[in-house]
């Protein structure tokens, strides 16, 4: 029942809202124009992304940038780099710190995070173009599960689904979760119903890209502030 739940909640979202194109690229022409903020860089229907290692690299930074701020924020630290030509691991190395915080800084948290992509880079750069493991991105300073996530499912494209504070209110208001539920349980209950239901996993990575995507659209509109979940579809 749960399985079928999850499964159909992804569907009702994704036929309310249509394909998101999540993870927007600074450099792509791809729009979305019913998105909040930021319209620009969406590859609507399109899950070649990530194309190179330049494309990946700039998904693992946002996943840092992102942390406790608006992606529109983001974009802009991201073209603050690109104008400096430094939205590679070559650029940022090449950067004076407090010319790379200032960069940065419409992310909000700037001395934390430059440090955080500081130690990313050196990681990254061992990797030699493999992919990470999640225990592996787990280890680096400044990686929590939801950036491990969200780096393996938009920047390698495994099939690790991303759970935030948007998907836990939604989930908790819908009965499916507590608010004691740990971050690692929530992802199993959501990747095993989905799972249940999409065997394919080049399937199963494309709904799970989109899905959390929804998500954040889906409780902008409706879990947002409190009282949470007012005129939300899903409870109809």
């Amino acid at each position: 029942m749960t399985s079928n739940k999850i499964y159909d909640i992804y569907k009702l979202l994704s036929k309310t809202y249509g394909q998101q194109g999540w993870w927007p690229l600074i450099n792509l022409d791809g729009k979305n124009i019913n998105k909040l903020g930021n319209t620009q860089g969406y590859h609507i229907g399109d899950y070649s992304f990530p194309r190179d290692e330049l494309e990946i690299f700039e998904i693992c930074i946002g996943a840092f940038l992102t942390q406790n701020t608006t992606f529109t924020s983001v974009v802009k630290s991201l073209h603050n780099l690109q104008s400096l030509n430094a939205l590679s691991v070559k650029g940022i190395k090449g950067l004076d710190i407090d010319i790379f915080k200032l960069a940065i800084k419409p992310s909000g948290y700037y001395n934390q995070k430059a440090k955080y992509i500081l130690g990313f880079i050196a990681f990254f750069e061992n990797l030699k173009g493999s992919i990470p493991t999640r225990e592996e991105l787990l280890k680096v300073v400044g990686v929590g599960e939801e950036t491990a996530d969200s780096i393996l499912l938009y920047a390698y494209n495994e099939d690790e689904f991303v759970i935030d504070a948007y998907t836990k209110r939604i989930f908790i208001s819908l009965g499916l979760i507590n608010d004691k539920t740990k971050y690692i349980e929530a992802k199993m209950i959501i990747q095993n119903a989905l799972k249940a239901c999409i065997s394919e996993k080049k399937e199963r990575i494309e709904i799970y890209q989109e899905y959390h995507a929804l998500i954040v659209k889906h409780a902008k509109n409706f879990y947002s502030r409190k009282p949470y979940g007012v005129g939300c579809v899903l409870h109809k």
